[in-house]
């Protein structure tokens, strides 16, 4: 499947962080995709259960926008909530009527006719293949999930899973910050299987933005200045070239609500680092050079 080259998050849009009203999140909507971003990330749970809907209001308003953009959400984590009293505490479900239900409350919620790709958000340790592969099939041949995958599975679950059911992606923790895909066995699946990972906190947790003073930020940031004055580039476009550069095909989502933010990002898919721009920031972040 084509999208975007950069997919916008959703989990701060709403009560987690810049509470964007309606008006407002259809000006941003219609900003990114302007800039070509028009792939979205949800979940069920952000916001309390209540982001999904709120993207489904500006849907209602603006028709139009259900066939300029992709929407991708989760499910498969069970918060606590006054929007779901029935929870006892915080678990993972990914049994067959939970992602059937989840699946079809998000399409009531976003109000739209499919959801372009459904992932199960964290890997239920009880998870049944059989079921799972029977509950994607139903889900696809009702046209109500174009595409399934799966989000912060290990190599090995990922593998189980794609044994029973075709696994379009898996969105993982990926940064200069987080490398543990790098090493892990999860980027060199993707490659094999000719799978686009999605990747979610790219820029480390903004820590490199903050006013952290370890060592390791330290030379971070150091090479990050060296790199932004060569290729004219800020740090957050330095920060996200080093992801695109890699074969994979990584897919960074910006959990941003400012479009200016956006815009840099846009930017930041002219940035071509070099084998050795790339490894300095490697070696930055290690603090060692590779063996």
């Amino acid at each position: 499947m084509e999208f975007s080259p950069i997919i916008i998050g959703t989990m701060r849009l709403g009560s987690w962080g810049a509470q964007l009203d309606t008006e407002a999140l259809e000006r941003f909507i219609d900003a990114c995709i302007d800039l070509g971003f028009s792939h979205f990330d949800h979940a069920d749970i952000y916001g309390h259960y209540t982001e999904e809907e709120r993207f489904g209001r500006v849907l209602k308003r603006r028709p139009d926008l259900k066939t300029k953009l992709q929407i991708t959400t989760k499910c498969g984590i069970r918060i606590l909530s006054p929007n779901r009293p029935q929870h006892r505490l915080k678990s993972y479900d990914a049994t067959a009527a939970h992602l059937v239900w989840s699946a079809e409350n998000s399409l009531r919620e976003l109000g739209v006719d499919q959801l372009d790709v459904f992932l199960i958000h964290r890997p239920d340790f009880l998870m049944h293949p059989h079921e799972i592969a029977t509950a994607v099939e139903q889900l696809k041949t009702s046209g109500k999930v174009r595409a399934f995958g799966v989000s912060n599975f290990s190599p090995s679950q990922f593998e189980m899973l794609h044994h029973f059911t075709p696994l379009a992606t898996n969105q993982v923790e990926i940064s200069l910050l987080h490398r543990q895909a790098f090493s892990d066995g999860t980027l060199d699946q993707c490659l094999r299987l000719g799978i686009r990972p999605s990747a979610w906190s790219p820029f480390g947790g903004g820590r490199i933005f903050n006013d952290g003073d370890s060592p390791e930020l330290q030379r971070v940031r150091k090479a990050i200045e060296q790199l932004g004055e060569s290729h004219g580039a800020t740090v957050d476009q330095i920060l996200l070239a080093f992801l695109l550069q890699h074969p994979a095909g990584i897919l960074p989502i910006l959990g941003s609500s400012k479009i200016e933010r956006i815009q840099s990002a846009r930017a930041a898919l002219e940035v071509q680092l070099s084998h050795e721009d790339w490894y300095q920031l490697w070696e930055a972040a290690t603090g060692v050079e590779v063996p």
